[in-house]
């Protein structure tokens, strides 16, 4: 019979062979277009200022798999031999690359809710200079809400530890984002770009703030949690309808 070795009749599995094969290959492709916008995310916190050289880091879950920068190289010499993956426990299943030394953050974002996609930490200036000041940062816009709410400041904790991840994640409560004291930012999506939006919107609120509060004689006008409750509701139906 035509397609059976030997003339003996097919048993249906050169088919699951095949489909497995088939599947293996979408699954690399996804890993493949993840870890380029990815690298390509990591690269745009440089050009846009949130970072210095390679501090700051990007992570993006395919399946059970975190595809995450490694640590100490700079982005731009990143190229796609290089993806480094780890799974949700923190075993490396992708490439030979220490991963960034800001995994336990990271991973423990993914634990806590299953709907995170993508995370993004910076050092991002104005950021890091309101993490200094205050425990959370004030309501001076709209887009608080687009953040859950007043962004908090988790304590500070010696980067690239367990003790950094428990407080990030009170902080995190109820948010998608926080300030890292004497530190950084993250936030997180269920898409890398998202991430990477509320990370720069957080960015610029923290700019705002600073701005109005250095005017000598003046208090920054707050918005109130009313004002806050009517704009989360109305961005459940902002953008292009499906």
């Amino acid at each position: 019979m035509a397609g059976s070795p030997r003339g003996r009749p097919s048993t249906g599995r050169e088919g699951r062979a095949d489909a497995r094969e088939e599947t293996v290959t979408v699954t690399r492709s996804s890993e493949e277009a993840a870890w380029e916008e990815l690298v390509a995310t990591a690269r745009r916190t440089v050009a846009d200022g949130l970072v210095v050289g390679t501090s700051g880091n990007v992570s993006v879950r395919v399946g059970d798999t975190v595809l995450v920068t490694p640590s100490g190289v700079p982005y731009d010499r990143l190229t796609p031999n290089d993806v480094t993956g780890v799974d949700l426990d923190g075993r490396q299943v992708l490439g030979t690359l220490v991963p960034t030394s800001e995994l336990p953050m990271h991973l423990a974002v993914y634990r806590a809710d299953p709907g995170a996609r993508a995370v993004v930490h910076t050092h991002a200036v104005h950021a890091t200079a309101v993490s200094l000041l205050v425990p959370e940062l004030p309501p001076v816009h709209y887009m608080t809400a687009a953040l859950g709410g007043p962004v908090r400041v988790a304590p500070y904790a010696a980067y690239g530890t367990d003790e950094l991840a428990r407080g990030m994640l009170d902080a995190l409560a109820g948010r998608t984002g926080c300030l890292l004291r004497n530190h950084g930012t993250i936030t997180y999506g269920t898409r890398l770009d998202q991430a990477y939006d509320r990370t720069a919107q957080l960015e610029w609120m923290c700019r705002l703030w600073l701005t109005a509060a250095s005017v000598p004689g003046h208090s920054p006008s707050l918005l109130t949690p009313a004002q806050l409750s009517e704009v989360t509701e109305r961005l459940r139906g902002y953008g292009q309808r499906s």
